[in-house]
């Protein structure tokens, strides 16, 4: 019997409502929700990789053991012991950080992930923990951390009412925005205009935000602390700073006032490669503005100095008056408090320990993914032997992939909770897959909290699971529990916790009581009555209520931040030349590496290109088409040139996530549309000196005919 069902689209930060048709386990068709309250009928062409993802035929749907170089399909009961068993033969003859998780992104956007599967992995004790968030958005958690005293509290623009939009180093047409739950960014930049607002790029490259925008500003790769430096000497020099109410809240001003003084802005404008009257001409209507907000984010963090440019961000809107003001940058509300919840599990905090070969901080309980490699290769006490991933893709996402590919093999023992035997789980020993998305409840505990508008919406799963299938929350209480035997007798209560109690109750029961103890009063049978969402209202002014910091005041000027400031001061300018760097790109059809097994997806012209300004495919007799080497300290790929002057002079481009065609990956259609992994020439020693989230952008390459 034909039914429609209300669901929410969960392959990218957007969180669009959906409604899926469906006819028993037969899922016919998914279309937008008009009657949902946050993307009101919008979705982007990645909608039909919920369908194509559930009925790919190269997904597992049993779990699968290797057995001489080879998988077999194996029963639930022996692929969970064996797995259960190998690792924890890791932990028991050489320790507990001898056992190493890895977690992907997806994992935001899995409520029984994000809460039972926390708690599961918290119980391995292991201080070898870690995740996308260090190739991805730790420079922002770590400021927001520091300013504000928790991590998860990173605030965004209001979009519903700014008049003045300075992007940098983002592209929220194509990524739906990102630590910016925003579905239909095309009619959002649309009303701001509409209302006699103003957008304002500042990227490498003229981006699909760019090209909607008011104006766009070439910038070049890393060196927007530089452009953001100029903007506080500006703010400061020419008077242009908002007191109140934020100095009554917030410490530090002074020394922020005197590091500006100290900023030579023709230095900044060399440096970063804007025009100085531009600068300054950006700081004035910026601050003058009366609702505004600067937004940075991919390009900000993927740096050597991302930390530094994600504070600068915070502070330009703080001492300007933009923060925590409607139209500015302001904190949601969501109805389940994250920032209690990452508390509670011990994400806040920062350089408790340090990553053993390389010294690298730890952040919100997890090392940088730069390291892991290290970790696995170099012998000692404390070596990496055994790892389990879940819904990550390292190999592809991590800097320097190639070498992780490498490392993998030589583990003593490996387990994915994955759905496709890839590029990473391919090195696994077992594969335990979780059911398909669409086969699960679903709720945004973590993009709710960075949405711009405040909502809740619980929606159980669509479609039943298939006979024989796991949650992947069922799949980590039953490690869990064969594993619990060896854990400390701390962990041994978390893990009986977790696989006792939550074999019982499960995510929804963590769900009903963060909602009821949350700011709303919320409950599943309040958001039940609301089927395609709750809207909760326009974001709030939340400081200096909310805040965490030890004397609930906004810290402005952290020590280790202005400290850094200081020592980019003093570094001289970067040598351009005629080298080039190497900046990321995303596509709306595409999501890291986990959508191009999709054929609706990855058809039409090749996307996996190298862009190249013409100026630069001149001098060095290129082509447009050619096939072209791309060569960094790290290793060397092929691929075919696309000449753009989208693209600023000096500076080269190449999407992120492919790479399909390694042996034995069983992705048949990715295969197809392979292309070449840029992470195969990134660098895993370039840093963020800050937090130790990888620096993608800004790689030096050299570009030859293949």
């Amino acid at each position: 019997m034909r039914e429609r069902k209300i669901a929410t689209c969960v392959l990218c930060e957007a969180a669009c409502g959906i409604i899926v048709e469906v006819d028993g386990l037969e899922v016919l068709s998914v279309r937008g929700d008009a009657e949902d309250p946050l993307s009101r009928g919008y979705i982007c062409p990645k909608v039909v990789g919920m369908k194509d993802l559930r009925d790919d035929p190269d997904r597992l749907r049993r779990p699968v053991v290797k057995s001489g170089g080879t998988f077999r399909e194996a029963s639930w009961g022996e692929a969970l012991a064996l797995a259960a068993a190998g690792l924890e033969r890791a932990r028991s003859l050489h320790g507990r950080d001898a056992l190493a998780v890895y977690q992907g992104n997806p994992v935001a956007h899995n409520l029984g992930l994000l809460t039972v599967g926390q708690v599961v992995l918290r119980s391995f004790r292991t201080k070898n923990l870690y995740s996308a968030s260090t190739a991805d958005q730790v420079p922002h958690m770590l400021a927001a951390e520091e300013m504000f005293g928790n991590p998860v509290m990173m605030p965004v623009p209001d979009l519903d009412r700014t008049r003045y939009f300075l992007v940098i180093g983002a592209n929220p047409v194509v990524s739906n925005g990102s630590i910016m739950t925003a579905p239909d960014m095309k009619r959002r930049i649309a009303e701001i205009r509409a209302r006699g607002g103003k957008v304002l790029v500042v990227d490498p490259r003229r981006t699909e935000t760019a090209d909607l925008a008011d104006e766009h500003v070439f910038i070049r790769p890393a060196s927007d602390p530089y452009f953001l430096l100029g903007l506080l000497h500006f703010v400061f020099a020419d008077k242009l700073t908002t007191a109140q109410p934020m100095l009554a809240m917030s410490t530090g001003w002074s020394e922020l006032e005197t590091l500006a003084g100290s900023v030579s802005a023709a230095h900044m404008a060399r440096a970063c490669g804007v025009p100085l009257a531009t600068i300054r001409g950006i700081a004035h209507d910026f601050a003058r503005a009366e609702q505004a907000v600067v937004y940075g984010r991919v390009g900000i963090c993927h740096q050597e100095h991302g930390t530094l440019a994600s504070w600068l961000i915070y502070v330009l809107n703080a001492i300007t008056g933009h923060l925590d003001q409607p139209g500015g940058s302001m904190f949601s509300t969501p109805a389940v408090e994250i920032s209690k919840l990452v508390r509670l599990l011990g994400f806040v905090g920062h350089d408790r320990w340090q990553s053993r070969v390389r010294g690298l901080a730890e952040m919100a309980g997890e090392l940088p993914v730069a390291t892991l490699a290290d970790e696995i290769e170099t012998p000692g006490k404390g070596q990496v032997r055994a790892l389990l991933t879940c819904a990550g893709n390292p190999v592809l996402s991590a800097p320097n992939g190639a070498r992780i590919d490498r490392a993998l093999p030589t583990l003593d023992f490996m387990v994915s909770v994955d759905g496709y035997v890839n590029e990473t789980t391919r090195h696994a020993d077992i594969i335990l897959p979780p059911v398909a998305a669409l086969e699960r409840d679903h709720y945004d505990i973590a993009l709710n909290a960075f949405a711009v508008r405040n909502v809740a919406k619980f929606v159980p799963a669509p479609v039943e699971r298939e006979p024989g299938t796991l949650f992947d929350w069922e799949i980590m209480l039953e490690l869990a529990a064969r594993m619990r035997t060896g854990a400390s007798p701390l962990g041994a209560r978390l893990a009986l916790l977790a696989t006792s109690a939550g074999r019982k109750l499960g995510p929804r029961a963590i769900l009903e009581l963060g909602l009821r103890l949350g700011p709303y009063k919320l409950s599943l049978a309040k958001l039940a009555e609301h089927p395609h969402g709750l809207d909760l209202g326009p974001l709030e002014r939340r400081l200096p209520g909310m805040l965490e910091t030890k004397d609930r005041r906004v810290h402005l000027a952290p020590p280790s931040f202005v400290a850094e400031a200081r020592r980019l001061l003093l570094q001289p300018e970067r040598a351009i030349a005629n080298n080039l760097v190497l900046i990321g790109r995303r596509h709306l059809r595409s999501n890291n590496s986990w959508l191009h097994n999709s054929a609706s997806l990855v058809k039409g012209k090749p996307r996996c290109t190298l862009l190249m300004h013409p100026d630069d495919a001149a001098r060095q007799g290129l082509q447009n088409g050619a096939r072209v080497a791309i060569e960094s300290r790290v290793g060397r790929i092929e691929a075919p040139l696309e000449v753009s002057d989208t693209i600023m002079p000096g500076v080269v481009s190449l999407p992120h996530g492919f790479g399909h065609d390694r042996a034995r990956v069983e992705l048949s259609v990715a295969r197809e549309h392979a292309g070449v992994s840029v992470n195969d020439i990134t660098d895993d020693l370039l840093l963020d000196r800050l937090s130790g989230n990888a620096a993608f952008s800004g790689v030096p390459v050299v570009v030859s005919p293949a």
